[in-house]
């Protein structure tokens, strides 16, 4: 039984954003947290029309690093430290946002005259408390830096942390694990328990747990200490997400994320006041703080 080795399986909530979908198991009334992991989304797969793309304008975000990570298209990365960098598939993009960052996020104008695709996974981490307000900083790992494990028809990228004896060079502020799991047809790869806390997403295709069948698009946290292994008899991608349980909660309200409640509205008001430095080259929009934000935790 699935039960045997899932502790917690979390919905998405699915939001249709014009072109594209996006589905997010986290945060959830159910839990806000998989180690540091305190947001998780989904973006498509989607294929836009010629001339069309996303235009995310800028935004700011405190206390928490962000991780982009993109199965298929391209994004144009622009931010208030004056980094421009385009994210493709199979790299990592990882913005600490420290005591104060804003960006944006663009498709690319070659992308647009033919008509982009977007497929990948956005996901925040929290920080721990002491280096919550750190200088804010930005890191581009290439695909070809990520260590890449093949056995048994899996191609297993990581992306964060250590996992089948592999260790990504990307940044962590804690105890992380995070990888692409890419199943053929007949393939399989353990899940071993070296994690506090982990959890398995199936992104795409079909995939199963101990015999078990996963869904697209659901989180699904493992039992803390058991071994289990993956298979795909069709071909799939799942990720693999995780790392050390943090013993204070985090407080997540539209595009804050931080430990303290009273930091989060000070950021509001330093927001709605124009107190957040200038993304440049990208000054001329922004978006503006939500009545009601789609993404707010549930401590």
């Amino acid at each position: 039984m699935l039960d045997d080795f899932v502790l917690q399986t979390i919905l998405p909530s699915t939001h249709d954003l014009g072109g594209f979908k996006v589905h997010r198991t986290l945060p959830n009334k159910e839990r806000t947290m998989v180690g540091p992991f305190l947001f998780f989304d989904q973006m498509g797969p989607a294929h836009l029309e010629i001339g069309q793309g996303i235009d995310v304008r800028p935004h700011p975000h405190i206390n928490l690093s962000t991780v982009t990570y993109l199965f298929d298209g391209a994004i144009d990365h622009r931010d208030s430290l004056g980094t421009q960098a385009r994210i493709e598939p199979g790299a990592v993009n990882l913005m600490t946002a420290g005591h104060g960052i804003v960006h944006s996020e663009r498709s690319p104008d070659d992308e647009r005259a033919e008509g982009p695709n977007l497929s990948g996974i956005q996901t925040w981490l929290a920080m721990p408390e002491a280096v919550e307000e750190i200088d804010p900083a930005f890191e581009h790992v290439t695909k070809a830096q990520l260590p890449t494990i093949e056995a048994h028809g899996a191609r297993s990228r990581i992306i964060m942390g250590s996992l089948w004896g592999q260790t990504a060079p990307t940044t962590t502020y804690s105890g992380t694990i995070y990888a692409d799991i890419a199943l053929d047809p007949g393939a399989s790869v353990p899940i071993d328990a070296a994690a506090e806390e982990r959890a398995i997403y199936l992104a795409m295709g079909e995939a199963t747990l101990e015999g078990v069948k996963l869904e697209p698009q659901v989180l699904y946290v493992l039992r803390p200490g058991i071994s289990a292994t993956l298979r795909s008899a069709h071909g799939g991608r799942a990720m693999l997400c995780g790392g050390d349980a943090f013993t204070t909660p985090r407080h997540v309200w539209w595009n804050f994320g931080s430990s303290n409640r009273d930091r989060i509205e000070q950021a509001k008001r330093d927001w709605n006041a124009g107190n957040f430095p200038k993304v440049p080259g990208d000054e001329k929009e922004w978006i503006e703080i939500p009545a009601i934000p789609k993404t707010v935790s549930y401590p």
